[in-house]
C-alpha cells in the first residue's frame, strides 16, 4: 500500500512535468538563451510553493512517515561550494535538456536513451561521495 502512494505521487509528478513542458527540450533552451519566460515562471512557482510548504511544516509541526517530527537543521553559508555545484548542475542540466526529475518522466515517454542521462548522473554522486572529503563544503 506504501509502495502505491509513491506511484501515484509519481504518476501525478510525470502528468505535471509533460502538461506544464517542462520535459520539453526546446523549452529548456528557450530558458537557457533567455527567449522565454515559460521555464522561470514554472521554476518560481516551486519555489513559492517550497517556501510556503516549508513554513506549513515549520509552523505545525508535521511528523515524518516513521512518525518523528520534521526538523530543519541550519546550515553553514558555503557560497563557494553552492557556486561549484550550482554550475555542474546546470551545465549538466543544458547539455541534456533536462533536469533530474524530469529525466523519469522522459523514460515513463518511452524515450530510453534518458537511461544513459540517468547512469551517468549515478556515476556522478559516486564520484561526489568519494571525492566529497577534498570539496568545499
Amino acid at each position: 500500500m506504501r509502495l502505491l502512494k509513491y506511484l501515484l505521487v509519481g504518476t501525478l509528478f510525470g502528468i505535471v512535468m509533460t502538461k506544464s513542458e517542462a520535459i520539453s527540450w526546446f523549452r529548456i533552451q528557450e530558458m537557457f538563451r533567455f527567449q522565454s519566460f515559460h521555464m522561470y515562471g514554472i521554476i518560481g512557482v516551486a519555489v513559492v510553493a517550497g517556501a510556503i510548504m516549508h513554513w506549513w511544516i515549520k509552523k505545525s509541526g508535521f511528523k515524518n512517515v516513521d512518525g518523528t517530527p520534521i526538523e530543519f537543521a541550519d546550515k553553514p553559508n558555503t557560497y563557494k561550494a553552492s557556486i561549484f555545484g550550482g554550475t555542474l548542475f546546470g551545465l549538466g542540466w543544458a547539455m541534456t535538456g533536462a533536469c533530474p526529475g524530469p529525466l523519469y518522466t522522459l523514460v515513463g515517454h518511452g524515450l530510453w536513451i534518458i537511461l544513459v542521462i540517468i547512469a551517468s548522473a549515478l556515476v556522478g554522486t559516486f564520484v561526489y561521495g568519494a571525492m566529497r572529503s577534498k570539496l568545499p563544503h
